[in-house]
């Protein structure tokens, strides 16, 4: 039996479209409607699958290690510069002890002394709450953002005459930014274990950490979930000398 859709109309009957009819039809386009923008965003992609976040993240992993061997050139360049201004740069001594003062405070030269390391680590993969504690969620097992700046505030506020996160040497303009899993400093990307070393007196800069309320409560994090907290004092650490660009990137209004 043919469906009376599909049945031609007799002569002289008017045809009315039926609300059912129109809201098949409704349904019908708009099917067709997502068809085509999935195809279009997916472009014969399988779009369910995270390839392209891992091409993201091997375009972030990339442009790190292009970023490291930069900075590696500029160290070098840098290097060269210096020398060829040591050798007569017409200045006087007050101007030379001035100049290094000046440097050291920028942190573009190396810096001995005593010193601690902390390490910042994420809860086991099988983190379990410790007793007395409700279970833990996802962002209570992983190093945030605030608990690096935690330490590196801490670490300044106790006299720290350098600090290193990582193997880069922090100075005014860096930034201690982290995204997902991961940080970003200076243009390269670190993951965890996070190391921030600092020289300085080991007692004021211990004294500091403790006294952190920022500290203090990422603490309660590590007895209750395991997040990792570890400090190393040394007798001698050397730090080196910011090597990174120097130049100052601000916005502009758009005449």
């Amino acid at each position: 039996m043919s469906n009376s859709a599909d049945t031609p109309e007799r002569p002289g009957r008017t045809s009315r479209w039926r609300p059912v009819r129109v809201l098949t039809l409704a349904v019908f386009a708009l099917a067709g409607l997502i068809f085509v923008t999935s195809f279009n965003t997916a472009k014969g992609t399988n779009i369910r699958t995270d390839a392209s976040l891992l091409r993201l993240s091997d375009l972030i992993e990339e442009r790190s290690h292009k970023n490291a061997g930069l900075d590696d050139s500029t160290a070098a360049l840098r290097s060269e510069v210096d020398a060829l201004a040591a050798r007569d740069d017409g200045s006087t001594r007050a101007e030379d002890a001035r100049l290094r003062a000046l440097e050291a405070a920028a942190g573009t030269t190396p810096v001995s002394g005593s010193g601690l390391t902390v390490t910042l680590n994420d809860a086991p993969p099988n983190a379990q709450a410790a007793p007395g504690y409700p279970e833990p969620q996802a962002n209570d097992l992983v190093i945030h953002q605030q608990d690096l700046q935690a330490v590196v505030n801490a670490l300044w506020q106790g006299g720290a005459r350098g600090i290193r996160v990582m193997d880069q040497r922090l100075i005014s303009t860096s930034a201690v930014r982290c995204v997902g899993n991961t940080l970003i400093l200076q243009g390269r990307v670190y993951s965890p274990p996070y190391k921030v070393t600092a020289v300085g007196d080991r007692g004021k800069l211990t004294k500091a950490l403790a006294e952190s309320p920022a500290i203090q409560n990422y603490q309660l994090y590590v007895k209750a979930y395991g997040l990792g907290w570890k400090v190393d004092e040394h007798r001698a650490v050397t730090l080196p000398g910011y090597s990174g660009t120097v130049d100052l990137h601000y916005a502009q209004p758009v005449s």
